[in-house]
């Protein structure tokens, strides 16, 4: 039995933290992104995951995703975490560290899917959505990838903090979800700008500090690997940005505040399952290659007409097959003792296609299931109205105070009365 290691456990106590603080930074991402009148709605449907998968996972989704040796799912022999103790180990670490980091990455990969819906979703159906996803989707694929399953024992994939289980894997529920739910009204014809895009950078600033505890922290010990791969976390986030601005000017003729925002999260999907395995200059061209090929992935929602409101699976789906394929070939064997080759690719290209497929299929098919029996979308009038004000009953911002009213002149008047209507 390994011995407790002090440094490692503190380490991966630390790296839990960040990767929570995670999901209210793609909050504060997603929230800004959207029109003024869905920007809580779109914060809730990060925050309700904060709420729901970890009821779910001290229940039932910890040993389903690594109660055991299942070829499918791990099992059930810890359910309620029966058994583990402070004294239960896994590794270095006590087993509780383990389980509250992995239920980290549960928690946002069923996050990440909701920007895809954004100002149209029934925020109860979400609720209960992201309840039935994690267990029939998110917790059988985590078991494969990482927990021993069919998918690591059969193709032996790298993938080291998440390309095939979190960001392809959301990628692809985010896709069919938009199939079941359709369009925004207005879709591709009326201005769908972000409402406030100084959220969208304090976003992405979150999550790239996150990230580092996502990446590094999944080494699982405090050593040379997981400093190689923060640096490479910064590295091809770096890089990424670059990317997609050059594109941008390019093309567009302007380097944008959104899309620099997205470029680092792009960058940040592609490392996350190759960084431990290739050097810093596998790491630079990874990330470039990421910016530049999701910066044209996102456009691709108005050419094939499916409504990815936020670029879930532009960014995620794409960025995440970009990662997880390049790491077969660029892999190098002084990081992380796999060297690259047409043979590890072709592993790689099995294991992101496969939870691709089956992530899209029982997304598909779950979400079909909700929107016909209780309703996945909102009626047109609340969502032309805001979702904020017709299922929250509240509004982000205040237009009219108790000191006064906007008048004619766009002044506040002191003299105006007390009461009015909130502009949602």
């Amino acid at each position: 039995m390994d011995e407790l290691n002090a440094g490692d456990t503190a380490f991966i106590l630390i790296s839990a933290a960040m990767v929570l603080l995670m999901t209210p930074g793609l909050a504060f991402f997603y929230g800004g992104m959207v029109r003024a009148k869905s920007v809580l709605n779109m914060m809730m449907m990060s925050f309700i995951a904060l709420a729901t998968v970890p009821v779910v996972w001290i229940l039932w989704g910890y040993s389903m995703a690594f109660g055991g040796e299942g070829a499918f799912i791990g099992g059930f022999d810890v359910l309620g975490m029966s058994g583990v103790t402070p004294e239960s180990m896994s590794g270095t670490i006590p087993e509780f560290a383990f389980s509250a980091f992995q239920l980290m990455f549960a928690i946002i990969t069923v996050a990440l899917i909701s920007g895809a819906i954004a100002d149209r979703a029934k925020f109860g159906t979400w609720t209960l959505f992201t309840v039935l996803w994690v267990t029939l989707v998110y917790f059988p694929v985590a078991h494969n990838v990482w927990g021993g399953g069919w998918i690591a024992e059969t193709f032996g994939p790298i993938d080291f903090a998440g390309g095939t289980a979190v960001h392809i894997n959301a990628g692809a529920a985010a896709l069919a979800l938009v199939l079941v739910i359709g369009k925004r009204i207005g879709f591709a014809k009326d201005p769908m700008r972000p409402h406030n895009l100084p959220f969208v950078v304090l976003g992405a600033a979150l999550l790239w500090f996150g990230w580092f505890g996502f990446n590094a922290g999944s080494e699982l010990a405090a050593d040379g690997i997981a400093a190689s791969m923060l640096m490479n976390t910064t590295v091809a986030t770096a890089a990424a940005i670059l990317g997609w601005l050059v594109v941008e000017i390019v093309r567009d003729r302007a380097a944008t505040t959104l899309g620099a925002a997205s470029g680092a999260i792009a960058g940040l999907v592609a490392i996350t399952p190759s960084g431990a395995n290739v050097s810093p200059m596998g790491a630079l061209l990874i990330g470039v290659l990421a910016g530049v090929i999701c910066a044209f992935a996102v456009g691709l929602k108005f050419r094939l007409g499916y409504d990815d409101s936020l670029d879930v699976v532009g960014i995620h789906m794409v960025g995440g097959i970009v990662g997880t394929l390049a790491v077969g070939l660029l892999a190098s064997e002084a990081f992380g003792g796999t060297a690259g080759s047409l043979s590890q690719f072709g592993n790689q290209a099995a294991a992101a296609f496969l939870v691709l497929a089956y992530s899209f299929v029982v997304t598909y098919a779950l979400g079909f299931l909700l929107d016909k029996t209780i309703g996945f979308r909102v009626k047109d009038e609340d969502e032309v109205t805001g979702i904020d004000m017709t299922t929250h009953a509240e509004t982000a911002y205040e237009f009219f105070t108790a000191g006064g009213h906007l008048g004619k002149s766009g002044h506040a008047s002191a003299s105006a009365p007390v009461e009015g209507k909130v502009n949602a």
